[in-house]
């Protein structure tokens, strides 16, 4: 029996949380933020998005302060960074009911299964967003390219959820579609989000262009998303190696993008090292494989941090 939602919570409205909530409220969907630094300017003047899909406003939004003035709704999107994850257990439980699903759009590898020890693994679906896309001011959002979504189970779950989740998507403007290996996918997106969200911050904070100026440095991308593949492979996942060509192609016409991470140590913020780092080079040794590319880039990311907070 396919399964259908009514109401979205949209939990950490930053840069991904408003475009996608803000597609879905603008194709008609019951959508609520969860809102904190934007909630003023949000609540008075509604959310603005330039894409390259297609501009739009959203003069009125359902904002909300608490996720107990939201109440339970039929999806929750967990779209904050993992390092926000010890507030999971005070926000979600306000946000269920009996059938809640909840879907993260998170990066990196563990926060299925943060959010399965607070609502259990049958409600938990898990998102990858291949998307360029700022959070330029408050209510503001720049989505300059991709935007595809794809969705998977967790865990054995109702049949059809994922496929929902992909119609209502698509039929909202999003590219979307239901994985059949959740963990492949996680993997596939970790070739990218490894090396180029990690060399931008061990580079001393800088965008993409100029990492792949750099004939040294677009080596060492390489020689990084060739462990990626290869723990993914170690793990029985299929990946192909053709992603690693496919990523890097694909990153060209970008131009100064600047990935999430090299934001956050820009502007003095944590890092989600855990996820994105930390939790793969793990599995990765733990199913045999040697990653030594992906350790020494973790230490000189913590190096620039521990040099950044320095200053501060």
């Amino acid at each position: 029996m396919a399964w259908n939602f009514k109401s979205v919570a949209i939990i950490g409205s930053g840069a991904i949380g408003l475009y996608y909530g803000g597609r879905l409220a603008q194709a008609g969907e019951n959508v609520k933020f969860l809102l904190r630094s934007d909630y003023d300017e949000i609540s008075a003047n509604g959310l603005k998005v330039e894409s390259c899909d297609g501009d739009f406003d959203l003069p009125k939004v359902q904002a909300f302060h608490t996720p107990e003035e939201i109440g339970p709704v039929d999806l929750v999107i967990v779209c904050w960074k993992a390092t926000a994850n010890a507030s999971l257990p005070d926000v979600l439980p306000p946000l269920l009911h009996c059938a809640t699903e909840v879907l993260t759009l998170q990066n990196g590898l563990g926060n299925c299964e943060s959010i399965a020890g607070i609502v259990g693994p049958e409600r938990v679906l898990g998102g990858l967003c291949f998307v360029c896309i700022n959070r330029l001011s408050p209510g503001l959002v720049s989505h300059t390219a991709g935007g595809k979504i794809v969705v998977g189970e967790y865990a054995e779950g109702a049949e059809g959820r994922a496929a929902e989740i992909a119609h209502r998507f698509k039929a909202a403007g999003i590219p979307c579609s239901a994985a059949d290996n959740l963990q492949r996918a996680q993997w596939e997106k970790l070739i990218w989000n490894v090396p180029f969200n990690g060399l931008s911050v061990a580079e001393g904070g800088v965008t993409t262009d100029i990492l792949l100026a750099d004939p040294a440095i677009e080596d060492r991308i390489r020689a990084i998303m060739h462990e990626v593949v290869a723990a993914a492979n170690a793990q029985g996942l299929g990946v192909e190696e053709s992603w690693i060509e496919w990523n890097i192609e694909r990153t060209r016409p970008m131009g100064p993008y600047r990935p999430s991470t090299m934001i956050d140590f820009v502007e003095g913020r944590e890092l989600e090292l855990g996820p994105i780092w930390e939790e793969p080079i793990r599995r990765a040794e733990e199913a045999g494989v040697a990653v030594p590319e992906m350790r020494r880039l973790l230490s000189d990311m913590r190096h620039r941090v521990a040099e950044r907070d320095a200053r501060q």
